[in-house]
C-alpha cells in the first residue's frame, strides 16, 4: 500500500512540475532595413484565460551590449486593432525601432520585456511567473 501511495505521491507531483501555464513569447533576430531595425515576436497563450492586453518594451543591443534603441508597445490588444488573445492560440508582433542614422552594425540583439499582462475581466498576471520569454 505504501508503495501505491508514493508512485501516485510522484506521479502528481512530476506532473505538476511539467506543466506551466504560461505566455510564450519567442524573439526572433532582428532585421535591419535602413534606419530601421524589426523585431519579430511570436506569442502563444497556454494560460487558461484570454489574455486581453500585453505591453512590453524591447532595447535593442549593439554587439558591446550598449543600448542603442528601445520600444515600448502594447504587443496584445490595448488597441481595437488588436484582438484578445485567446487560450492555446498564437499571434505575432513586430516592434519597429528607428533611428536617425543607419545603423553601423548588423549584429545587432534584442532583449524583450513585459510589463504587463492583463487576463479575462481585468486580471492582472505575474509577468514574472506567468511570461518566458525565449530566444
Amino acid at each position: 500500500m505504501k508503495m501505491k501511495t508514493t508512485k501516485i505521491l510522484s506521479c502528481f507531483f512530476l506532473g505538476a512540475l511539467t506543466v506551466q501555464a504560461q505566455l510564450a513569447v519567442t524573439v526572433s533576430p532582428v532585421k535591419i532595413t535602413g534606419q530601421k531595425a524589426i523585431v519579430p515576436l511570436a506569442m502563444t497563450n497556454h494560460l487558461t484565460e484570454s489574455v486581453e492586453s500585453a505591453r512590453a518594451v524591447c532595447f535593442l543591443l549593439d554587439d558591446s551590449g550598449k543600448m542603442i534603441g528601445q520600444s515600448a508597445k502594447w504587443v496584445i490588444g490595448g488597441t481595437k486593432g488588436r484582438p484578445v488573445l485567446e487560450p492555446k492560440n498564437g499571434t505575432t508582433f513586430n516592434f519597429v525601432i528607428t533611428n536617425p542614422h543607419p545603423f553601423t552594425t548588423t549584429n545587432l540583439t534584442a532583449k524583450v520585456s513585459f510589463s504587463r499582462v492583463e487576463l479575462d475581466g481585468g486580471k492582472l498576471a505575474d509577468v514574472a511567473k506567468e511570461v518566458t520569454v525565449t530566444k
